[in-house]
């Protein structure tokens, strides 16, 4: 399946799913993906690991105590299928489990659709699922942005204004303008040469003005090792945020934000 590419927080897994679906806010440890402008289903996939052979177990457990349970394969992967229906609002839906298992991970995929509604986008999801070796290395990736780094990147860009607030007493309202805010915060020596996560919040506030004030800039989720990061893409190439600030502060350079933000345009 071509589409996008989602690959789970810590990168146990990766799917592929259909282009015109998103990832939403779900509990916890699971993941919900639907299309928001023509509504087909809710798809969920949540992830368990456990020890050698965990994710055949679980099959065969829930094959033996789920009585409607099935035994279906999905390309090359063994699913334990079984579907309920239930009413909700006076509307019929057809909710459809798959438990299945890859090594010492075991997967529970849900795809609920108005009754009658067709499964195959859910399949050919599933069909798509991999597990990620913990001794393998994997080339950096570029995934569309996860919740996870939206919440990072608010997260940052809501610190920063606070911080430029408390520090100046102005406003700052994430446009090109505010960069000499935050020169005059960084210049008073307020934020140590240490606080890694402030100077990272501080560069992924410099990329949030970007989006802002230049059409085409595309934040997107970095995979590379054990870094899981908020980037930019911009045409044929990417922004770290890290590199446009700590970075230098780490190598003992100074960091103008206002340089640092014309080099992008370049």
């Amino acid at each position: 399946m071509q589409g996008k590419k989602f690959i789970s927080p810590g990168a146990w897994f990766s799917i592929n799913y259909p282009s015109d679906w998103n990832e939403f806010e779900d509990g916890e440890g699971s993941f919900l993906f639907y299309n928001p402008d023509v509504w087909t289903g809710n798809f969920r996939i949540s992830a368990f690991k456990g020890n050698a052979g965990y994710g055949k177990e679980a099959i065969r457990l829930e094959l033996k105590e789920n009585d409607s349970a099935s035994l279906v394969k999905i390309g090359q992967l063994d699913c334990a299928y079984s579907k309920e229906m239930f009413q909700e609002d006076g509307t019929y839906y057809t909710s459809h489990l798959w438990i299945t298992g890859i090594d010492n991970i075991a997967f529970e995929c849900s795809f609920t659709v108005p009754k009658g509604g067709a499964v195959k986008e859910a399949e050919e999801v599933i069909a798509t699922l991999e597990i990620r070796k913990e001794d393998q290395k994997y080339p950096a990736e570029l995934i569309p942005i996860r919740l996870s780094e939206i919440y990072l990147v608010n997260e940052s860009y809501e610190w920063t204004v606070s911080m430029v607030k408390q520090e100046l007493k102005k406003d700052f309202q994430g446009v090109e303008e505010d960069l000499e805010k935050l020169q005059q915060v960084i210049d008073s020596g307020k934020i140590g040469p240490k606080k890694k996560e402030e100077w990272m919040a501080i560069g992924i506030t410099i990329c949030a003005i970007l989006a802002n004030e230049i059409d085409g800039m595309e934040w997107m989720t970095l995979i590379d090792g054990n870094r899981e990061a908020p980037l930019l893409r911009y045409k044929d190439r990417t922004i770290d945020p890290m590199k446009l600030t700590w970075s230098r502060v780490k190598a003992g350079e100074p960091c103008n934000v206002v340089e640092e933000y014309k080099k992008c345009l370049d």
